[in-house]
C-alpha cells in the first residue's frame, strides 16, 4: 500500500471518546500511516515514512472521529509510534476531528499513558489547550475522566488549569467528570487544587459536580462536594438535564436522595426535558421508596408533616 493511499473501512457507528482507529463510522477514511500508528505497527509506520513518496505525518483527520496518525498512536499508548512520529515532524497540538476533537495529549491523558504524556510535554503540548465545542476535553479534564491520578498530578505540577471552561456539548470540567465516574481520590486531589464545585453548567447535556455524583447514587462523594460548598439546588442544563435531587430520584437512590433532602433540596423544583418534580420522576421510574421519602419532603414544604 501507498503511503499516501485513502481508503474506507466500515462498521458500526461508535460513540466512544477513545476510539482508536480500528472501528470507523462508515463516513470515516483513515489513511495507511494513520491505521498503522492506531494498530501499533511500528515497522509499517517506518516503512510508510522512508518511502520515495513518504507519508506526511500531519496527514488531516477526516470525518467524526479521525485522527492524526499522532492522535491515534497517542490515543493508544504507543510510545515508539508517537516518537518515531515526532521525529519526522508531526505537529504536536493539531486538532482532532470533527466530533471531539481532542489533539494528541489530551487523548494520551485520557487513556492514562503517562508516558506519552510526559513525551508530548517534552515536545511542547500545550497542556491548556481548550476543549473543542463538541464533547472535547483538555487534557487534565480527560484524565481526570478516565481517573488516571498520576497523570493528574502530572497536569497539575505542570501548571494545568483545574478550572478551565467545558466544552459547550457534553463538557465537563475536570471535577464534573471525575465526580460524575465516582474517582473519589482524583476529586479530593482537585479540590486540593482550587477547583470549582459550582462551575455554571454548559447549555447541553451539562452536569455539576454534585449532580454528577447524585445521578451515580455515591453518598460519600454527594457528602463531600456538599462538605466543599456545593450548590445543592443547581438548575439542570437545558438539555437533558438534572437537579441533583432529581437525578438521584429517578436512579432510585434512596441514600443520595436522603442526603440532598437534609442539606435542603427543593423538592418542587423541575427538571429534565418534560420538567418534572423529583417526586413525578420517581413516580413514573417505580422508585417506591424515593417516593415516600419526597412525598414526606412536600408535606413539610405545605405545613401538614
Amino acid at each position: 500500500m501507498g503511503g499516501n493511499n485513502l481508503f474506507d473501512q466500515t462498521g458500526g457507528l461508535i460513540d466512544d471518546d477513545e476510539n482508536d482507529g480500528t472501528n470507523k463510522d462508515s463516513s470515516d477514511r483513515w489513511t495507511d500511516l494513520q491505521l498503522a500508528a492506531a494498530d501499533g505497527n511500528l515497522a509499517q509506520v517506518l516503512t510508510l515514512l522512508s518511502h520515495p513518496s513518504p507519508a506526511n505525518p500531519n496527514e488531516p483527520p477526516v470525518g467524526y472521529y479521525g485522527k492524526t496518525a499522532l492522535q491515534a498512536a497517542s490515543s493508544a499508548g504507543h510510545l515508539s509510534i508517537a516518537e518515531t512520529l515526532l521525529a519526522h515532524g508531526a505537529v504536536v497540538d493539531t486538532p482532532g476531528g470533527n466530533n471531539n476533537g481532542r489533539a494528541a495529549l489530551a487523548l494520551a491523558a485520557g487513556g492514562g499513558h503517562l508516558s506519552v504524556v510526559e513525551l508530548l510535554l517534552r515536545h511542547g503540548a500545550d497542556l491548556n489547550l481548550p476543549a473543542t465545542r463538541y464533547n472535547g476535553r483538555t487534557p487534565l479534564q480527560a484524565a481526570a475522566e478516565g481517573g488516571y491520578l498520576e497523570a493528574v498530578r502530572r497536569l497539575l505540577d505542570k501548571g494545568a488549569d483545574v478550572n478551565a471552561p467545558p466544552a459547550r456539548n457534553h463538557g465537563r470540567t475536570a471535577l464534573q467528570a471525575a465526580a460524575e465516574k465516582q474517582y473519589f481520590e482524583v476529586v479530593e486531589m482537585l479540590l486540593a487544587q482550587g477547583a470549582s464545585v459550582n462551575t455554571p453548567l454548559q447549555r447541553y447535556k451539562g452536569l455539576t459536580a454534585l449532580q454528577g455524583a447524585s445521578l451515580a447514587g455515591n453518598v460519600k462523594l454527594a457528602e463531600r462536594l456538599l462538605e466543599a460548598g456545593a450548590e445543592v439546588n443547581t438548575e439542570g442544563s437545558y438539555y437533558n438535564g438534572y437537579t441533583a435531587l432529581y437525578a438521584a430520584a429517578e436512579a432510585g437512590h434512596v441514600a443520595v436522595v436522603e442526603v440532598l433532602l437534609r442539606a435542603g433540596a427543593d423538592v418542587q423544583q423541575t427538571a429534565g426535558n418534560k420538567h418534572w418534580t423529583p417526586l413525578r420522576v420517581a413516580t413514573f421510574r417505580g422508585n417506591e421508596d424515593v417516593v415516600a421519602l419526597l412525598r414526606g419532603g412536600e408535606r413539610t414544604i405545605n405545613g401538614s408533616g
